[in-house]
């Protein structure tokens, strides 16, 4: 499956779901270091981008993302829809949930 066949819409353009193969998650719960909050904290101070938790959230959703899509591969999906994120910030850490349907889909065939 390549990450192209993943969307949130419910359906994939071109493509007929064929079979529903059930719902599939990624989860992944990440902290920064003790050093990476103190950084954190100082850009805190002075606003804008903290980059420190933008680098740490970008790498939780990579990871949820992945852990789907390989469960989805695991039950033969070539594809998932619906697809979806959330996020809760748990103490220091966050955690990431991705979460889809993973289906068997087929081009549709161009009647002509």
């Amino acid at each position: 499956m390549k990450y192209s066949m993943i969307t949130t819409a419910p359906e994939l353009a071109g493509f007929e779901i064929q079979e529903c193969l059930g719902i599939v998650t990624g989860l992944t719960v990440r902290s920064t270091s003790f050093f990476g909050g103190i950084v954190g904290a100082i850009q805190g101070i002075f606003g804008g981008n903290i980059s420190t938790y933008t680098k740490l959230c970008r790498k939780a959703r990579d990871e949820s993302f992945n852990e789907m899509h390989k469960q989805a591969i695991k039950l033969g999906a070539n594809a998932i829809v619906a697809a979806r994120y959330d996020a809760t910030e748990i103490a220091f850490m966050t955690e990431v949930l991705s979460y889809g349907t993973a289906v068997v889909v087929r081009p549709i065939e161009s009647e002509g």
